[in-house]
């Protein structure tokens, strides 16, 4: 969700304001996905090297995060969206964390859209963390080398049970990954636009998934 911040300058406004924007796009993004029936929708809200921004920033941030949850945790339940949140979140203040978990356990029986954040989250990371463990239920003898496969290693990482990306957006013109889900889009078919995250809205969505369904994925096959 890229050009909060770009979206502010242009017209010489705080950077948070940018922000505050971006979540009101993001709203408009997850009501349309539901009604379209998506099945899983991921927003890359935090990433690990975010970190390195000013703490101004990076508190302003997760204050705004909590205080969305807060504000939308009923219209979740109440529209059947599954919370979940992908990334290392003990890295975060306990009040955090616990909001998070808590939002998490009220919507983990509803069976509509899952809204995944990725939150303080890095696709190196999580690949290194995931042959961590792998390699912790070798050292004890709990599986075998030859065991492990594409799957057990899906299984370990932090969207284990959700689909791989049928399609990853790119807002704001940029042509790059930025550590976002590296063993996930192996096949996932990439769209850009020069459009600003805070000004993405539903018809970008639609212009995005109708470009989509033209295209023929072959997943490595010639034909």
């Amino acid at each position: 969700m890229d050009g909060n911040g770009r979206w502010a300058k242009k017209r010489k406004l705080p950077k948070i304001l940018g922000h505050r924007q971006g979540v009101k796009a993001v709203k408009k993004i997850i009501t349309k996905c539901g009604e379209l029936g998506i099945e899983a929708l991921t927003l890359y809200a935090f990433s690990t090297e975010n970190w390195k921004r000013s703490s101004v920033e990076v508190n302003a941030l997760m204050s705004l995060l909590s205080n969305t949850i807060k504000k939308e945790i009923r219209e979740m339940k109440e529209k059947n969206i599954k919370l979940l949140i992908s990334g290392d979140i003990k890295i975060l203040k306990p009040k955090l964390q616990k909001l998070l978990k808590d939002s998490m356990a009220e919507t983990g029986d509803n069976t509509g859209l899952v809204l995944n954040i990725a939150l303080n989250y890095g696709g190196r990371q999580e690949i290194t963390r995931a042959c961590r463990e792998i390699a912790g239920e070798v050292k004890k003898d709990r599986i075998k080398v030859k065991d492990i496969d594409e799957d057990m290693i899906s299984d370990h990482l932090f969207t284990a049970g959700l689909p791989d990306p049928d399609l990853l957006i790119r807002t704001s013109g940029e042509l790059r990954i930025s550590n976002f889900m590296l063993y996930q889009i192996a096949y996932t078919e990439i769209w850009v636009t020069d459009v600003l995250w805070p000004d993405f809205n539903e018809n970008h969505l639609l212009e995005a998934i109708m470009d989509y369904q033209k295209r023929r994925r072959r997943f490595g096959n010639s034909s």
